[in-house]
C-alpha cells in the first residue's frame, strides 16, 4: 500500500473528521464502523502525517463525568489524500458525511 493510498474505511474516517466529526465516538457513530475498525485506522491516519490529534484537558472531561477525549484535526496531507480519495471512492462524494456541518467547539 502506498503512501497515498487510503482504504475506503480510511477515506471514511477523514471525511468524517473533515465534517467536524472529530473524536473516536462520535465517528464511530457517524460512520457505523466500529471500534475495532476506527481507532487502529485513527492511529494508522496520524502515523502516516494525515491526522494529528490533542486531548482534551482532564477538568473537562471530569466536569462532564466521562473519559477525556482525544480530538483529530486533518492536516494539509490529510486534505490532499483524502481529496484523491473521494475521486476514487464516488460513494463519498453522495455520502451524508460530505454534507457540511458546523464544527463542535473543543475545549481542549
Amino acid at each position: 500500500m502506498g503512501k497515498g493510498f487510503l482504504t475506503y474505511s480510511s477515506a471514511i474516517i477523514l471525511q468524517a473528521v473533515a465534517n467536524g466529526y472529530l473524536y473516536g465516538f462520535d465517528i464511530i457513530d457517524v460512520t457505523g464502523l466500529p471500534g475495532g475498525t476506527v481507532y487502529p485506522a485513527l492511529r494508522r491516519l496520524e502515523e502516516t502525517g494525515h491526522l494529528i490529534s490533542k486531548w482534551e484537558k482532564h477538568a473537562i472531561a471530569q466536569e462532564e463525568s466521562r473519559p477525556p477525549r482525544k480530538y483529530y484535526e486533518l492536516t494539509r496531507a490529510g486534505q490532499d489524500v483524502l481529496a484523491e480519495a473521494v475521486k476514487r471512492y464516488r460513494l463519498l462524494e453522495q455520502s451524508d458525511l460530505n454534507q457540511e456541518r458546523t464544527p463542535k467547539p473543543t475545549k481542549a
